[in-house]
């Protein structure tokens, strides 16, 4: 019996929102994992920087502004990314926007600019990326969503709503795609610690509040979140498609 494979040599992945925190972690160990990374943000400052890390650990990455919520940008990045690197073989779907709103104070606004990112413009990065990989007959998308999009959680009535939405989404798309090379699963998250939760989760008390929450007792860090997505991307991962994978120190067992 063959030993799991979670290595990516060869390979093209693609990380949407690289630019800071998870995604930003999730391109440094994709590279690291022998991918070469096409690192996706707006901001082009800050993706020069995710690429220059990556080249100084010996890694290959190249930085493409695309913004998730304008179709056209996508469909244009993309076809670039395909341009310089030749094919897309791993999509980590990874640009999201969160915000805490009671849901009576909801504006139209609110709404539609999480739902441009989190669900529309999720999908049209799978759409484009797929459209890659079904010709070349393989590939592996894998969708960030959050705990949030399976259980609720006060304050995040269109958050929830956006993940809820990846969550089905992906199992549709497993199901139109996997049959012809390409899985599609997601990762959903707990809290975890990056520099933009820093200031929630430093505070003890709001701290203490989600600690509560987690039996393993603890916020989870980008390293547990790239372990998902590294097994799903990878080999390793090949026969689970349509899953919803939680890394959530079990909040949703409860």
């Amino acid at each position: 019996m063959a030993s799991p494979d979670f290595r990516l040599d060869g390979k093209v992945a693609v990380v949407t929102g690289a630019s800071r925190g998870i995604g930003r972690g999730l391109a440094i160990e994709l590279a690291a994992s022998g991918a070469t990374v096409a690192a996706v943000a707006r901001d082009s400052t800050l993706l020069d920087e995710v690429v220059d890390e990556i080249g100084a650990a010996g890694g290959d990455a190249i930085a493409v502004s695309i913004d998730v919520a304008d179709v056209a940008s996508i469909r244009s990045g993309f076809a670039s990314i395909r341009d310089q690197l030749g094919r897309i073989d791993v999509l980590v779907n990874n640009a999201g926007l969160g915000a805490n709103h009671r849901a009576e104070d909801v504006t139209e606004t609110d709404w539609d600019d999480m739902m441009d990112v989190n669900l529309k413009g999720l999908f049209f990065c799978a759409q484009a990326a797929a459209r890659v990989m079904l010709e070349q007959g393989s590939g592996s998308i894998v969708n960030m969503s959050s705990q949030a999009g399976l259980v609720g959680i006060r304050d995040h009535a269109v958050y929830s709503a956006s993940k809820g939405g990846v969550n089905l989404l992906t199992k549709v798309l497993a199901l139109e795609w996997s049959e012809r090379g390409v899985t599609v699963n997601a990762v959903a998250p707990t809290f975890i610690y990056t520099p933009g939760t820093a200031e929630r989760l430093d505070d003890p008390e709001y701290l203490a509040g989600v600690v509560d929450r987690i039996p393993i007792g603890r916020v989870g860090t980008i390293g547990d979140v790239a372990a998902a997505v590294l097994y799903l991307a990878s080999p390793a991962g090949s026969m689970v498609t349509g899953h919803v994978l939680t890394v959530d120190g079990g909040w949703t067992a409860q």
